[in-house]
């Protein structure tokens, strides 16, 4: 009897130590998860800097520069693209807000960005060779645009894609103020065009041919 007594207390004590580990695990987590810093988001900022102004080397070694500042702020910079002919910049970066991508560009080189796109992305597809790259831009307007629409929409430009030659390697939406970017792969604009006006109809306000810097 006095065995059974020991294992009975051993038992009920385990139990109590186990619950309160289960407690502490939770409160820790709960705490970790309340504490924790507020991710970075996604942002896509654009330079209009005119005709005749940007070369594919200059913007090179601007962003050089800004990765060379870009910790300061807590901003990482993913990937831009550049338009020659137009003179227009397009950079992807993560950064804790827009002023943190500002504060970097200022400190870089001084060339502060026209607009930032706060911006959720889709599925990126591989590049397949060495074909042009197209930005096309959509503004459908604020409250027009939810990211699960743009989603639904990009399933039926897949649908119809090669249909038009054309590779989409991904897409950034910006719900706030309606804004969808979308970089492909295409002979031509108007491959570009033709395959948006036969998935969904949604026919960008501009195609543009950019290069990818990294």
């Amino acid at each position: 009897m006095q065995r059974i007594a020991i294992a009975a207390t051993v038992l009920i004590a385990a139990t109590v130590l186990s619950f309160r580990l289960a407690a502490q695990t939770s409160q820790t987590a709960q705490t970790s998860q309340a504490t924790a810093p507020d991710s970075t988001q996604l942002y896509i900022d654009v330079h209009h800097l005119g005709p005749g102004k940007v070369t594919a080397a200059a913007v090179a070694a601007a962003h050089q520069k800004d990765l060379a500042a870009e910790k300061k702020y807590n901003v990482q910079f993913i990937r831009y693209w550049v338009d020659v002919d137009k003179g227009d910049i397009y950079c992807l970066s993560s950064a804790p807000d827009p002023q943190a991508i500002r504060s970097t560009h200022a400190e870089a080189h001084g060339l502060l960005p026209d607009q930032i796109y706060k911006v959720s992305q889709g599925q990126a597809a591989m590049i397949k060779g060495n074909n042009n790259l197209y930005l096309d831009i959509h503004e459908l307007g604020a409250g027009n645009v939810t990211a699960a629409a743009v989603a639904a929409a990009h399933q039926k430009d897949l649908a119809v894609e090669q249909k038009y030659g054309v590779n989409f390697i991904n897409y950034w939406v910006d719900e706030k103020s309606g804004t969808v970017l979308c970089l492909s792969q295409a002979p031509d604009s108007a491959a570009v065009i033709n395959t948006h006006r036969e998935a969904h109809g949604l026919i960008p306000v501009s195609v543009v041919k950019v290069q990818q810097g990294q």
